[in-house]
């Protein structure tokens, strides 16, 4: 797990660093519980989460000697007293615990206490699981954690559950929505009760439901804290599924559609971040193992990137590197003692400061090699025909190519639930058409592939819910959109503004029931509710639509994305909160940071089918 410096979680209009230091808190008394020397055993899942929440040297006060990944295989051997395993409620990750008690059992020697943390809740199957297996008797300790929502930034919250849009639109599991609701009363007991919740979709319904009766339940005994978020907006995916699936071009979405970003980390490739001294050295071998970076706020130049369309990139990186060199040449101006030593102090600043330029250079160039590629450009092209309405009736030639190519199977999907939102679905034989070319260029297991992507409502027969409506009502195109200094959430996408981000720019100002018509399109339940709070709790009067606009005033609006937001999202957002009549400030949680590549392959069925011989 990484070190996480957490300062910059305290910087947003919310402190998000009173919810890490919650969790710490909660973790420390779980292993507190085992006394004695520890050794942790990590679901591969949970120590990205983990080190956002609780850094190694943390853990080391608390007598963890060891650590472990949770496989199969035996556990090494340790002379450790408690042995802790922290994971997922998985059938399957039971099934790896029980062959490690199992093998530690035949093993004999050091007496040691085994322990289980189940992340976020323990369940009744996996219990019944290790009962099943013989080895709930060896357990000391079941102990629940409840991390749900993991603070990424001062203004991002994160479930991290990979699979809570599968499970919901295509399983019909909403145990992930059980979370959320979970999470957000965990948030309104360190912030104050949230006072108006609104909400698009059936999911969000559910959420917001379960999260009403669990504030009843508690029979006024919650904690009396003053408000500080005035508004929830809750929003489901399949609400707007064109959005996640469009390449976003920001820095960080291309960053992230590039690269993949994970629990604020990238790995790049090593070559492209050798030091001069390092070059200078003479040949040596070049490192294989891949450059990790953290990509948060805390870092000055990225929190000024990262929102940014990336043709805009260039000449910000530019403007930093003349002053950056203007900076360090004050030293030949320094004549006295006094201003030499005014220099020295800025020195580590200005050290900092260029290592950062020329990290950011670095990345910017990867970037630039991926988005010049021909095959980067002709889809972008495809995409954007797509969602201004264009050549969306019949089959693309450009997919048609792509499949002819055997170019990556995600990237046709793309493409394919693109043209599939953009038409309002295929005419019957247009949609055989592309399934019968997948299944016989790509493999007979993609049949179970395309049936998932038809019941999350990525990929569908024509039917007669109405994007152009849509996207004209709420001006989802903009042709002359400026992305150096835009004017509008559109730059984002170069032309497209997210279907999400609308709805919540529109709740701000001038709330929806200017856009009625347009809600009643799309899928899912419209919500609207009102949690009472004692007057001596509220922080402000007035609801999200109030017509106030004084700084001083700025409302505080969280908006959850169930099933999942991509980076480009949180720009818009960003984006909107800077602007003069906003009216409010954004906090973003979601069930997962996605992009389109994992999105589509969530659904994609990745086990073989072997053609059955019929004779």
């Amino acid at each position: 797990m990484a070190a996480s410096g957490a300062q910059h979680l305290s910087t947003g209009k919310i402190n998000l660093g009173i919810l890490r230091d919650h969790y710490r808190r909660e973790l420390l008394e779980c292993l507190d519980k085992c006394i004695g020397s520890k050794a942790l055993v990590w679901d591969d899942a949970l120590t990205g989460p983990f080190g956002l929440v609780a850094e190694y040297s943390l853990l080391k006060e608390h007598d963890v000697e060891k650590m472990f990944p949770l496989r199969p295989s035996a556990l090494p051997q340790t002379s450790v007293q408690n042995v802790i395993f922290v994971t997922r409620p998985k059938l399957d990750l039971m099934e790896q615990i029980a062959q490690n008690l199992l093998k530690e059992d035949q093993r004999g020697g050091f007496r040691k206490e085994y322990h289980i943390i189940f992340v976020p809740r323990k369940s009744l199957l996996c219990e019944k699981k290790l009962k099943e297996s013989g080895v709930h008797g060896s357990l000391t300790n079941i102990e629940e954690f409840n991390l749900a929502l993991v603070p990424f930034d001062y203004d991002v919250l994160s479930m991290e559950m990979d699979t809570s849009f599968r499970e919901c639109y295509v399983e019909n599991d909403l145990t992930s929505m059980f979370y959320a609701a979970q999470s957000l009363m965990t948030l309104q007991s360190l912030y104050g009760i949230i006072p108006n919740i609104y909400g698009k979709g059936d999911c969000a319904k559910h959420v917001v439901e379960m999260m009403l009766r669990m504030r009843r339940e508690l029979g006024g005994h919650e904690p009396q804290i003053t408000t500080q978020i005035d508004n929830l907006f809750i929003i489901d995916r399949n609400v707007d599924l064109l959005t996640p699936i469009l390449t976003q071009l920001t820095y960080e979405g291309l960053i992230d559609e590039t690269f993949g970003i994970s629990n604020t980390s990238v790995k790049l490739p090593p070559e492209k971040f050798i030091s001069n001294s390092q070059k200078e050295g003479g040949p040596q071998e070049v490192p294989t193992e891949p450059k990790m970076f953290i990509l948060n706020s805390s870092n000055e130049l990225y929190a000024d990137l990262r929102d940014k369309n990336f043709s805009a990139v260039g000449s910000i990186v530019s403007k930093k590197a003349k002053i950056i060199t203007k900076g360090f040449d004050e030293r030949h101006a320094a004549k006295t003692v006094g201003e030499v030593k005014e220099f020295v102090t800025k020195l580590p600043h200005l050290q900092k400061e260029r290592t950062s330029l020329a990290i950011h250079t670095s990345i910017a160039e990867l970037i630039k090699e991926a988005t010049d590629s021909d095959e980067f450009m002709d889809s972008l092209r495809c995409q954007q025909e797509f969602f201004k309405g264009e050549e969306t009736d019949k089959v693309s030639p450009y997919i048609e190519d792509c499949i002819a190519k055997e170019e990556p199977l995600i990237k046709v999907l793309r493409l394919l639930c693109i043209q599939s939102y953009c038409n309002n679905g295929f005419k019957p034989k247009v949609l055989e058409y592309y399934k019968r070319e997948i299944i016989q260029t790509y493999g007979f297991q993609h049949m179970i592939t395309l049936m998932n992507l038809e019941k999350a409502g990525l990929l569908r027969p024509h039917s007669t819910r109405n994007y152009n409506i849509i996207r004209k009502t709420l001006k989802l195109t903009v042709d002359d959109v400026n992305e150096m200094a835009p004017n509008d959430i559109s730059y984002v996408y170069s032309g497209y503004a997210p279907l999400s981000v609308r709805l919540a720019q529109q709740l701000a100002r001038p709330g929806w029931r200017s856009i009625t018509e347009v809600l009643n399109q799309l899928p899912g339940a419209t919500i609207e509710e009102i949690q009472q709070i004692p007057v001596a709790l509220r922080r402000r009067r007035g609801s999200i639509s109030s017509s106030h606009s004084s700084m001083a005033d700025q409302k505080v609006t969280l908006v959850f994305f169930l099933g999942g937001v991509t980076f480009a999202e949180i720009s818009a957002l960003r984006f909107l909160a800077q602007q003069d009549d906003g009216g409010t400030d954004y906090v973003i949680a979601a069930t997962k940071l996605v992009n389109g590549n994992t999105l589509i392959d969530s659904l994609v069925n990745k086990k073989e089918i072997t053609k059955l011989n019929p004779f």
